[in-house]
Protein backbone atom coordinates (compact mmCIF):
# COMPACT_ATOMS: atom_id res chain seq x y z
CA UNK A 1 0.00 0.00 0.00
CA UNK A 2 1.46 3.46 -0.87
CA UNK A 3 1.97 5.91 1.85
CA UNK A 4 4.34 8.33 3.31
CA UNK A 5 5.57 10.36 6.24
CA UNK A 6 4.37 14.25 6.98
CA UNK A 7 6.88 15.25 9.15
CA UNK A 8 8.40 19.00 10.07
CA UNK A 9 12.48 19.53 10.57
CA UNK A 10 14.63 22.05 10.00
CA UNK A 11 18.02 22.27 8.24
CA UNK A 12 20.27 22.66 10.89
CA UNK A 13 23.58 23.16 8.88
CA UNK A 14 21.37 25.92 6.44
CA UNK A 15 19.98 27.55 9.88
CA UNK A 16 24.07 27.84 11.15
CA UNK A 17 24.79 29.32 8.03
CA UNK A 18 22.13 31.89 8.28
CA UNK A 19 23.54 32.52 11.43
CA UNK A 20 26.50 33.02 10.32
CA UNK A 21 25.56 35.59 7.81
CA UNK A 22 23.26 37.57 10.20
CA UNK A 23 26.21 37.55 12.92
CA UNK A 24 28.37 39.12 9.40
CA UNK A 25 25.86 41.73 8.82
CA UNK A 26 25.48 42.93 12.61
CA UNK A 27 29.16 43.41 13.04
CA UNK A 28 29.62 45.09 9.15
CA UNK A 29 26.11 47.44 10.36
CA UNK A 30 26.16 50.82 11.10
CA UNK A 31 23.52 50.60 13.75
CA UNK A 32 25.86 48.30 15.37
CA UNK A 33 28.58 50.24 15.55
CA UNK A 34 30.39 49.78 19.17
CA UNK A 35 27.65 47.33 20.50
CA UNK A 36 27.92 43.67 21.51
CA UNK A 37 25.29 42.09 19.28
CA UNK A 38 25.54 38.30 18.70
CA UNK A 39 23.75 35.63 17.88
CA UNK A 40 24.75 32.40 19.40
CA UNK A 41 23.24 28.66 19.02
CA UNK A 42 22.59 26.23 21.57
CA UNK A 43 21.53 22.52 21.12
CA UNK A 44 17.63 23.63 20.17
CA UNK A 45 17.50 27.84 21.11
CA UNK A 46 19.18 30.14 19.35
CA UNK A 47 20.13 33.20 22.00
CA UNK A 48 20.24 36.53 20.55
CA UNK A 49 22.33 39.27 23.14
CA UNK A 50 22.12 43.39 22.71
CA UNK A 51 22.55 45.98 24.59
CA UNK A 52 18.82 47.40 24.33
CA UNK A 53 15.09 45.67 22.69
CA UNK A 54 15.00 47.97 19.91
CA UNK A 55 18.39 46.02 18.56
CA UNK A 56 17.20 42.70 19.38
CA UNK A 57 14.19 43.69 17.25
CA UNK A 58 16.43 44.86 14.69
CA UNK A 59 18.63 41.38 14.84
CA UNK A 60 15.26 39.23 15.16
CA UNK A 61 14.85 40.71 11.21
CA UNK A 62 18.01 40.36 10.23
CA UNK A 63 17.78 36.34 11.39
CA UNK A 64 14.65 36.54 9.63
CA UNK A 65 15.90 37.60 6.36
CA UNK A 66 18.76 35.14 6.16
CA UNK A 67 16.99 32.38 6.57
CA UNK A 68 14.15 33.34 3.88
CA UNK A 69 17.23 33.32 1.66
CA UNK A 70 18.50 29.77 2.58
CA UNK A 71 14.77 28.77 2.29
CA UNK A 72 14.39 27.74 5.88
CA UNK A 73 10.96 28.26 7.24
CA UNK A 74 10.26 31.00 10.25
CA UNK A 75 7.42 28.67 11.20
CA UNK A 76 10.27 26.39 13.27
CA UNK A 77 10.73 29.15 15.17
CA UNK A 78 9.53 30.27 18.89
CA UNK A 79 10.38 33.49 20.31
CA UNK A 80 9.97 34.49 23.59
CA UNK A 81 10.24 37.63 25.56
CA UNK A 82 12.91 39.74 25.75
CA UNK A 83 14.84 40.10 29.19
CA UNK A 84 16.19 43.43 29.82
CA UNK A 85 18.68 43.81 32.63
CA UNK A 86 20.95 46.95 32.92
CA UNK A 87 22.45 47.56 29.91
CA UNK A 88 22.03 43.84 28.30
CA UNK A 89 19.31 42.28 26.79
CA UNK A 90 18.80 39.08 25.88
CA UNK A 91 16.14 36.94 24.04
CA UNK A 92 15.90 32.98 23.42
CA UNK A 93 13.85 31.75 20.54
CA UNK A 94 13.31 27.78 20.67
CA UNK A 95 13.39 25.99 17.51
CA UNK A 96 10.68 23.86 17.00
CA UNK A 97 11.34 20.24 15.38
CA UNK A 98 8.87 17.54 14.62
CA UNK A 99 5.13 17.50 14.85
CA UNK A 100 3.90 18.07 18.26
CA UNK A 101 1.24 15.86 19.80
CA UNK A 102 -1.63 18.39 19.75
CA UNK A 103 -0.63 19.21 16.30
CA UNK A 104 -0.70 15.82 15.03
CA UNK A 105 -3.55 15.50 16.34
CA UNK A 106 -5.46 18.05 14.60
CA UNK A 107 -3.83 17.01 11.73
CA UNK A 108 -5.28 13.50 11.66
CA UNK A 109 -9.00 15.10 12.58
CA UNK A 110 -8.60 17.40 9.91
CA UNK A 111 -7.91 14.23 7.14
CA UNK A 112 -10.76 12.67 8.79
CA UNK A 113 -13.42 15.03 8.51
CA UNK A 114 -12.54 15.34 5.12
CA UNK A 115 -13.03 11.86 4.51
CA UNK A 116 -10.36 11.19 2.58
CA UNK A 117 -9.84 7.61 1.52
CA UNK A 118 -6.76 7.51 3.60
CA UNK A 119 -5.57 6.02 7.37
CA UNK A 120 -3.48 8.22 9.08
CA UNK A 121 -1.42 7.31 12.48
CA UNK A 122 0.76 9.49 14.70
CA UNK A 123 4.13 7.62 15.05
CA UNK A 124 6.18 9.92 17.42
CA UNK A 125 7.16 13.40 16.40
CA UNK A 126 5.43 12.71 12.71
CA UNK A 127 2.39 11.18 10.79
CA UNK A 128 2.21 8.49 8.58
CA UNK A 129 -0.38 8.59 5.95
CA UNK A 130 -1.70 5.41 4.01
CA UNK A 131 -4.03 4.73 1.28
CA UNK A 132 -4.75 2.50 -1.62
CA UNK A 133 -4.38 4.92 -4.41
CA UNK A 134 -1.42 7.56 -5.01
CA UNK A 135 -3.72 10.01 -6.05
CA UNK A 136 -5.52 9.59 -2.40
CA UNK A 137 -2.11 10.63 -1.17
CA UNK A 138 -1.22 13.30 -3.78
CA UNK A 139 -4.66 15.00 -2.84
CA UNK A 140 -3.97 14.65 1.00
CA UNK A 141 -0.29 16.15 0.51
CA UNK A 142 -2.00 19.31 -1.47
CA UNK A 143 -4.72 19.13 1.49
CA UNK A 144 -1.96 19.91 4.08
CA UNK A 145 0.01 22.29 2.19
CA UNK A 146 -2.87 24.18 2.28
CA UNK A 147 -4.21 23.53 5.72
CA UNK A 148 -3.01 26.28 8.08
CA UNK A 149 -1.22 24.67 10.93
CA UNK A 150 1.64 26.98 12.00
CA UNK A 151 4.28 24.28 10.56
CA UNK A 152 6.40 24.13 7.49
CA UNK A 153 5.31 20.50 6.91
CA UNK A 154 7.80 18.15 4.14
CA UNK A 155 6.94 14.85 2.86
CA UNK A 156 9.26 12.01 2.98
CA UNK A 157 9.18 8.18 2.92
CA UNK A 158 6.86 7.89 0.14
CA UNK A 159 6.34 4.33 -1.33
CA UNK A 160 4.01 2.92 -3.41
Amino acid sequence: MPSFDTVSELDMHELNNALDQANREVSTRYDFKGVEAKFTLQQSEVHLTAEVDFQLQQMLEILYQKMAKRNLSVKHLESEDAVIFHKKATQVIKLQQGIPTEKAKKMVKLIKAEKFKVQAAIQGEKVRITGKKRDDLQTVMAFLREADLGLDLQFENFRD
